[in-house]
């Protein structure tokens, strides 16, 4: 299906309102014409559009420059609903609750670390679990998780999985409150239990990168990012404990529309009001996800440090930049109220906070500060990552995995994956041009541009 596209300016497009298609709001579009031609090839712009009906929507319907097609809401879509009279959608989170990226910076050089880079790679493979499965190297008892479930990454720092200037470093210090363990299921517990400190597969990763370029001095001072200097990236969320509360919370949802009157134009955006026993239960549930991921990527840090330690001696030193999620529902108080602002593959950006922005692993990856013009329009928020061009099995048909990782190793980049298919789906050629997304949100005002990373290694699933 075809809309009416509206260029506002090179970095904006609008697809009106329109009451025939049941939209509350219009669409809008954060793209370049290049990046715009790409999001027409999928369902995306009509998920976009979809999402514009949802009840109690306040604003515009928001499509980053990343976005694609996804479950119920695009991947790359923002949307605000009103938090006394709108409703909360499972679909605007997504199955991976809080998945997020976690960006550390590393007290060496690329020169420091080159000639041990398919060591330190080996060591953080056997070090830091990966692959659809997979246990990691914490064993949780059930007073464990709860305290996990509750805390988030302090438990873990509680524990002895990190250091207290962590939690500072991290989107609402690593922990959301009002979350209700008791709302997650027994299946999506038992599922989660083993999973501390795991990668997981599909698009996650631990990448081992260097600052390619300083584009604002000021701001990477602020966050002692220097050229050549050695970061590490982790990109991963809560595993199948997240998974399990989405897939429960949909079922729930989907039944409980009929009783509010509730009518969306695809059952994919399953949703009650955020005020319903439904919705409290919900939120509490994904809370509790929230923080069950944010413990896992604390746990993935204090493991790669001692990756980085084993490798390169005592004195090798990962100090936290940032960690910011971009799978979440939250609360928030924004110039048109208060609103429930569900991000799905979308990140907060609010002027002055550290945006971490993963490319493709042999391309590149960003670092950007949120700028004004996000509060403006966007409820502080900008895209996740490249986004995809080519779905999974595109980017697996016709190619040899070994091929594809004998041309990463021939840019310099050490892969080490769990499973074949951990690579081929992961291929560069899959995704956008990060740059070029990049390009959107720096001249749009929603960001600025800080620094660019280069990987040198990356563990895949």
């Amino acid at each position: 299906m075809t809309f009416p596209i509206e260029q506002i300016d090179d970095y904006r497009y609008r697809i009106a309102r329109d009451p025939k298609r049941g939209m509350l709001t219009d669409v809008v579009v954060y793209a370049s014409q290049k990046l715009l031609a790409q999001i027409e090839k999928d369902l995306s712009l009509q998920q976009a559009v979809n999402v514009a009906a949802l009840p109690g929507i306040v604003g515009p319907s928001l499509a980053m420059p990343d976005i694609h097609q996804g479950y119920g809401f695009p991947i790359g879509g923002v949307a605000a609903t009103d938090f006394q009279k709108g409703v909360v959608s499972p679909g605007g989170v997504g199955f991976d609750i809080n998945c997020g990226v976690r960006l550390a910076t590393v007290n060496m050089s690329r020169q420091d670390i080159a000639p041990k880079i398919r060591d330190l790679v080996n060591q953080a493979f056997r070090d830091v679990p990966c692959g659809t499965g997979g246990s990691g190297r914490i064993k949780l008892n059930d007073k464990d998780l709860q305290g996990v479930l509750e805390k988030g990454a302090r438990w873990m720092v509680e524990n002895g999985y990190g250091e207290e200037r962590d939690l500072e470093h991290s989107e609402e210090h690593g922990e959301l409150k009002n979350a209700d363990p008791d709302k997650v299921s027994a299946r999506a517990k038992e599922r989660g239990q083993p999973q501390v400190a795991t990668i997981g597969s599909g698009n996650h990763f631990v990448e081992f990168q260097y600052v390619e370029e300083i584009h604002d001095a000021n701001a990477a001072r602020d966050m002692n990012l220097n050229e050549g200097q050695v970061t590490v990236m982790v990109h991963c969320g809560s595993r199948g404990l997240g998974h399990q509360v989405c897939t429960d919370y949909v079922a729930q949802m989907g039944a409980a529309m009929k009783k509010y009157g509730i009518e969306v134009p695809d059952r994919q955006l399953a949703c009650v009001p955020i005020q319903s026993p439904e919705g409290q239960s919900y939120l509490g549930a994904m809370n509790a996800s929230a923080n069950f991921a944010w413990a896992n990527r604390q746990g993935i840090l204090h493991f790669l440090r001692g990756a980085f330690q084993k490798v390169f001696g005592d004195g090798a030193r990962l100090d936290l930049l940032y960690d910011v999620c971009h799978n979440i529902a939250k609360r928030e108080r924004h110039t048109l109220g208060d609103v429930l602002v569900h991000r799905k593959g979308a990140t907060r950006a609010f002027p002055g906070q550290p945006v971490i922005i993963p490319g493709s692993m042999g391309t590149a990856s960003w670092v950007l500060v949120g700028a004004p013009g996000s509060m403006k329009e966007t409820f502080g928020s900008i895209c996740h990552g490249a986004g995809r061009l080519l779905s999974r099995a595109a980017a697996r048909k016709g190619r040899d995995a070994k091929e594809e990782q004998k041309k990463l190793e021939n840019a310099g980049i050490v892969v080490r994956s769990e499973s074949r298919d951990g690579i081929l789906e992961e291929i560069p050629e899959a995704y956008k041009d990060v740059d070029e997304v990049i390009e959107v949100v720096h001249q749009a005002g929603l960001a600025k541009k800080v620094a660019r990373l280069r990987p040198l290694g990356v563990i895949k699933g």
